[in-house]
C-alpha cells in the first residue's frame, strides 16, 4: 500500500523518497543502539535519586498534614510526589526503560503507579494500542480519548459543542478519565461493547481492585490517621490528586496536539516500513521547551518527539538524544516541533475551541517536497 501512495505523490512521502526515509530510519536505530550500549549505573543512579526524593516528599507532605496550619505546604510536598511517582517514575518504568537493572521494584511487568488507572490496562492501552497506531485516526484512542474532536478528520457532531468542557473536566480529573479509557466507552454507547461483559471483563475487574484501593488509601486511611485532622487530611488528599491530574493532562495534551502535529490515516501506514514509522512517530509529536526542573517533572515528556521515537529508552537519555535528532530532523527537511508550555498550551486550547465548531480547521503539518509549495503557508 505504502508503495502505492509513494507512486502517486510524486514519488514522496511527507517529502522524502524511499531511500530518504529507509536512510532516516537507519540513522534513528543507530542512534538508538549507540544509547542502550551506554546504559549502566549513572542511570540507575539517577532513578535511585528521583525514587528517594519523592518518597521525601510523600512523607513530608503526609506528616504535614497533622499541622493545620500548614497545610498549603502539605498539599505542594504530596503534589510534586504524586506528580514524580506519575510522570518520571511510573511511567517510564512501565514502558520498560529500566527492565535492564534487573531489579524486581522497578522492572515493567511488576510495577504498579499511584494512580487509578491499572498498570495492566494501561499498558496495553498506551504501550500497545498508542505507541504503535500513533495519531492514527480512528486507531490510536488517545487522539480525542473517545470523548474529544481534536482532528478535523474526526466527523463533527454537534455533541462537540461540548469540546471545552469536555476538556475541562478530563483535565480535572484526568486519572479517572485514563482509568476507564480501556473501557472504550463510545463503543459501549453505539451498543458495540458491553460495559461489563466480554472484553471489558477483565479490564473492569482491575479497575474496580485498583480504585478500590486508591480511593481507601486517599479519602480513608490516610485521613483517618491524622484523626482530628480528618477531613484537611481528605481535602489535601483530593487537592493533590487534582493538582497532579491537571499537570499531567497539559503536558500529554502539549505532546500530541499543538498546531502542526501530523495525523494519519489507516490506509496511509498500511505496511509501513520501519523508516516510515519512525517518521510518523516525528511528525506526530511535540515537544516543549523549558529548565531541566520542568523536564524532570514531566518525566522527559516534555521530549515527546524522543520518547515517541525510543519509548524503552530511559527518559533522562531524551535531551541529549534531542540534540541528534534535531540535526537529523533539519538535514533531512523534517519539521521538530518545539516551544515554550505557554505557546504550546495556547495552541492545543485553540484547537480544542476551534473543533467543537463544524466546518474548524486548524494549521495543517508542514511537509517538505512539491506538496509543501502548496502547504507551507498554512504551516507559518
Amino acid at each position: 500500500m505504502t508503495d502505492t501512495i509513494v507512486e502517486t505523490t510524486n514519488e514522496k512521502y511527507h517529502g522524502l523518497t524511499h531511500a530518504e526515509i529507509d536512510s532516516l530510519g537507519a540513522e534513528l536505530d543507530a542512534l538508538r543502539l549507540r544509547t542502550i550500549a551506554d546504559l549502566g549505573e549513572p542511570d540507575a543512579e539517577y532513578l535511585r535519586k528521583v525514587v528517594k526524593a519523592q518518597r521525601s516528599f510523600e512523607i513530608a507532605g503526609r506528616a504535614l498534614f497533622y499541622l493545620p496550619p500548614a497545610w498549603p505546604l502539605a498539599v505542594a510536598s504530596l503534589s510534586v510526589s504524586k506528580i514524580l511517582d506519575n510522570m518520571e517514575i511510573g511511567h517510564n518504568v512501565m514502558h520498560g526503560q529500566y527492565d535492564w537493572m534487573g531489579d524486581p521494584a522497578f522492572n515493567s511487568r511488576q510495577f504498579d503507579w499511584d494512580t487509578m488507572a491499572p498498570a495492566e490496562n494501561w499498558k496495553y492501552g498506551h504501550n500497545y494500542m498508542h505507541h504503535t497506531y500513533t495519531n492514527i485516526v480512528g486507531k490510536d484512542r488517545d487522539v480525542g480519548y473517545g470523548i474529544l474532536r481534536m482532528d478535523e478528520d474526526q466527523k463533527w457532531r454537534p455533541i462537540y459543542l461540548g469540546n471545552p468542557l469536555y476538556a475541562f473536566l478530563l483535565m480535572t480529573f484526568f486519572e479517572w478519565g485514563v482509568a476507564v479509557h480501556d473501557l472504550e466507552a463510545e463503543e459501549v454507547l453505539a451498543g458495540r461493547r458491553p460495559l461489563f461483559r466480554g472484553e471489558n471483563a477483565p479490564i473492569w475487574r482491575r479497575l474496580r481492585k485498583k480504585m478500590g484501593k486508591q480511593i481507601l488509601k486517599d479519602y480513608v486511611l490516610f485521613p483517618l490517621l491524622t484523626g482530628p485532622f480528618f477531613l484537611s487530611t481528605l481535602a489535601g488528599n483530593f487537592t493533590a490528586n487534582i493538582i497532579r491530574n491537571i499537570w499531567t493532562f497539559n503536558i500529554i495534551f502539549c505532546g500530541h496536539f499543538p498546531a502542526g502535529v501530523a495525523t494519519f490515516t489507516e490506509e496511509e501506514t498500511e505496511n509501513e516500513t520501519r523508516g516510515q514509522w519512525y517518521l510518523r512517530q516525528m511528525l506526530g509529536s511535540a515537544n516543549i521547551t523549558g529548565s531541566k526542573l520542568m523536564h524532570v517533572m514531566s518525566g522527559n515528556l516534555s521530549h515527546q518527539i524522543e520518547h515517541h521515537l525510543f519509548p524503552d529508552i530511559p527518559a533522562r537519555r531524551y535531551p541529549e538524544m534531542a540534540v541528534e535528532v534535531q540535526e537529523i530532523c533539519e538535514r533531512y527537511g523534517l519539521p521538530y516541533n518545539t516551544g515554550s508550555l505557554p505557546r504550546q498550551l495556547f495552541s492545543v486550547f485553540k484547537k480544542i475551541v476551534r473543533l467543537a465548531f463544524p466546518g474548524g480547521k486548524t494549521p495543517a503539518a508542514p511537509v517538505r517536497g512539491p506538496q509543501a509549495v502548496i502547504d507551507d503557508s498554512l504551516a507559518a
